[in-house]
């Protein structure tokens, strides 16, 4: 009899340890789910360098990855001109007329065309400009692209989309590209556009795939 019940204690025990290591197991699988919360996407030549015929093989490797409240985004561009200086802007749409557009910083390359952003900030499906009412704005350059003095109203309105800018007009004629001179920098007198998210749909930007 005492054999019998040590025979039961023992599956007892054993049938306890491996339901605690299943449960240990399927959370810290569903821990690593949450940490591995993050999109890989490119960007491609921008419309305006496509039909220039400049920029042959600039590209750039994008990860995002959510941090809870927040998101950071890793840009790896590569094949631009050398010790470049180019500005990064989440947009609305990836070509012209581009939409709410919104300056993240900048990006330098180095001698071989190659540079690194990182940004942190909310770049997910959460991604969002609004404007409910009309409130008066600082004039800070009074340019070709002044500054508003007076915001416009609008709803929300969602930027999936990534787009980046030559900083000077003179770097893109440079390289081939126009020199048409763009708002796209601190400025106000950027170049044009070279990389952007275009090769995805204007309203299925690759920020939108990401939900934290």
């Amino acid at each position: 009899m005492q054999t019998k019940l040590r025979r039961h204690w023992k599956a007892a025990a054993t049938l306890t340890v491996l339901l605690l290591a299943a449960a240990g197991f399927a959370g810290a699988s569903a821990r690593g789910a949450a940490q591995s919360n993050e999109i890989h996407f490119n960007m491609v030549r921008s419309t305006a360098a496509v039909n220039a015929g400049c920029l042959a093989d600039a590209s750039a490797q994008v990860t995002v990855a959510s941090k809870g409240p927040t998101e950071t985004m890793t840009v790896r561009v590569s094949h631009l001109p050398a010790s470049t200086e180019f500005d990064f802007f989440v947009i609305q749409v990836p070509n012209t007329p581009f939409g709410l557009s919104w300056y993240q910083g900048d990006i330098e390359t180095g001698d071989g065309g190659s540079g690194t952003g990182v940004f942190i900030g909310r770049f997910s499906i959460e991604t969002f400009i609004v404007s409910p009412g009309s409130a008066p704005a600082p004039v800070v350059h009074n340019n070709a692209f002044p500054d508003a003095s007076q915001n416009v109203p609008f709803n929300p309105t969602h930027t999936f989309h990534l787009g980046l800018w030559f900083n000077d007009p003179a770097d893109a004629a440079k390289a081939g590209c126009p020199a048409n001179v763009t708002p796209f920098n601190g400025d106000h007198d950027a170049g044009i556009q070279a990389l952007s998210t275009r090769n995805f749909p204007d309203l299925q930007g690759p920020l939108g795939q990401l939900i934290p």
